[in-house]
């Protein structure tokens, strides 16, 4: 008979041997933790540990991490949203309906921001059940994209930033305070949204005064 709890034991413990090597080999692997975290398996800190851990040792590489994190997490994330595309809403068979009325109302209202919200935050969030559900329901996939780039730059340079002003101890800060400063951030970009879309609506507005009658 099959042990398995020691089974997920051994998993557990094979991912986090992945992730400390690939850690090692800084910016190739800083992209690859990024890739596999977000297309395949969860690793256990995903490239999060792993960015303030090489930003830290090496704060003038920080915006090449950043970068490469931000590359992996979005191209992994496109593979898994263009999967969940294809098979359209049985990527979301174990979803809670109710839970998957409410993702599928998000992303009608609030379209991009329903998908950078969670690309910044930090887990437990389900980031990757609204990378499914975007693609179950037909996002575009030039919208979803800018809204992967968006939120995981924000993120990974938050991180990127606090780990050159704290070093290591920057992931203890983000784990106890990261829901506030992210939740910062997402009011900030919110803000922005909002400027915008009340510019574009004012804009010919304006126009339509000033033309001669």
């Amino acid at each position: 008979m099959i042990d398995y709890l020691s089974l997920i034991h051994g998993i557990g413990g094979l991912s986090k041997s992945l992730s400390e090597w690939l850690t090692a080999l800084g910016p190739v692997g800083i992209f690859g933790i990024s890739l596999i975290d977000s297309a395949l398996v969860p690793l256990p800190t995903g490239p999060d540990l792993s960015l303030i851990v090489l930003s830290a040792l090496n704060p003038a590489r920080m915006p090449l991490y950043v970068f490469l994190a931000t590359l992996g997490s979005a191209i992994g994330s496109t593979g898994l949203y263009m999967a969940a595309r294809q098979a359209g809403m049985r990527a979301l068979k174990t979803v809670n309906p109710e839970r998957r009325q409410r993702i599928e109302g998000l992303l009608g209202r609030y379209d991009l921001l329903a998908v950078i919200v969670p690309a910044i935050l930090p887990p437990p969030f389900p980031f990757k059940l609204f990378v499914l559900s975007a693609g179950a329901f037909k996002l575009k996939a030039i919208r979803f994209m800018i809204a992967i780039v968006i939120g995981r730059t924000v993120r990974f340079l938050i991180e990127g930033i606090l780990a050159i002003e704290f070093g290591k101890d920057a992931d203890l800060i983000i784990r106890r305070q990261g829901p506030k400063v992210l939740a910062a951030t997402v009011a900030i970009l919110l803000a922005v949204f909002a400027i915008r879309f009340f510019r574009s609506r004012m804009r010919p507005a304006e126009q339509s005064a000033i033309q001669p009658e």
